[in-house]
């Protein structure tokens, strides 16, 4: 649920210091996994690392390929496992550098100890942008948002239920707007999980970082007319002890408004309707 950077310590404790990754449940169709950030190793082994592999046939939309949404994947024990296959959708490069090729480069050495293509599973790339598009009986709406480098926002349907993730969300620097992609993606939707990286006055200073307020993120949610919205991507530096302060302030702000807000934690589980996420 952070944002940059994971981080460890006794004032993170409690929210968690794992980078951006969230499973989706559908319950019937296979799982969606939004993001491959530190939290997906815990997805395949808890904290047991001695357990057996097992085997993993899902999906994941990739947002952008910063460090902090793809460190996870090499350390999903899943991978070990021949019969796992995953299929990663990401977004299309203005320079024609294919997904596949980033990973490559990225996951070999010396960076790290083997390449991508010596784990067992099969892993599968898709290129996409400004689509819709199904996974099993999953609608998947993405549309390119702002951010520092490109970067895709995603809405999830299933069983009339919606989810949408905008992880990293650039806030126009002045009034609040929203691009026509990202209003399509956040509109009526059931959970906004939506970036919520800085303060007003951390802003001011980190205005050209790619990243939102609060504020912004609330203004979001209420002015698409969002049910409920998730905290997301906190800052490294935001303890516990804050983000309580933070999420008890904007709860009743919410309420007011018509949603209901909450600080995304590590190892949270919230039920959309039919859809658990």
């Amino acid at each position: 649920m952070r944002g940059s950077t994971a981080c460890h310590g006794q004032s993170t404790q409690r929210y968690g210091g794992n980078t951006s990754c969230v499973s989706v449940d559908i319950g019937t169709d296979s799982p969606i996994i939004f993001d491959l950030g530190t939290g997906l190793r815990y997805m395949s082994c808890g904290e047991d690392d001695s357990a057996t592999p097992k085997p993993f046939v899902g999906a994941c939309l990739l947002t952008h390929l910063h460090w902090d949404h793809l460190q996870g994947l090499p350390f999903f024990k899943s991978l070990l496992h021949p019969d796992t296959v995953i299929d990663i959708y990401g977004p299309r490069q203005p320079d024609g550098e294919s997904i596949r090729d980033v990973f490559t480069t990225k996951i070999c050495p010396p960076t790290f100890p083997i390449c991508i293509s010596e784990f067992a599973a099969t892993i599968n790339f898709h290129e996409i942008g400004d689509d819709d598009f199904a996974i099993g009986e999953t609608k998947v709406m993405s549309r390119f948002v702002p951010h520092t480098g490109v970067t895709l926002g995603f809405r999830v349907t299933a069983n009339n239920t919606t989810v949408t993730y905008l992880s990293d969300h650039q806030q126009p620097d002045g009034d609040f707007a929203l691009t026509t992609g990202a209003r399509q993606l956040c509109q009526n939707t059931d959970l906004l999980i939506h970036d919520s990286q800085f303060t007003p006055a951390e802003f001011a200073l980190k205005s050209n970082w790619g990243h939102s307020t609060l504020e912004f993120a609330m203004w979001v949610a209420e002015t698409t007319s969002a049910k409920r919205l998730a905290l997301f991507h906190h800052d490294p530096s935001r303890s516990d002890d804050a983000l309580d302060v933070i999420a008890g302030r904007l709860a009743g702000i919410a309420q007011n408004r018509g949603f209901q807000v909450f600080a995304a934690a590590d190892e949270m589980s919230v039920k959309v309707s039919a859809l658990v996420s």
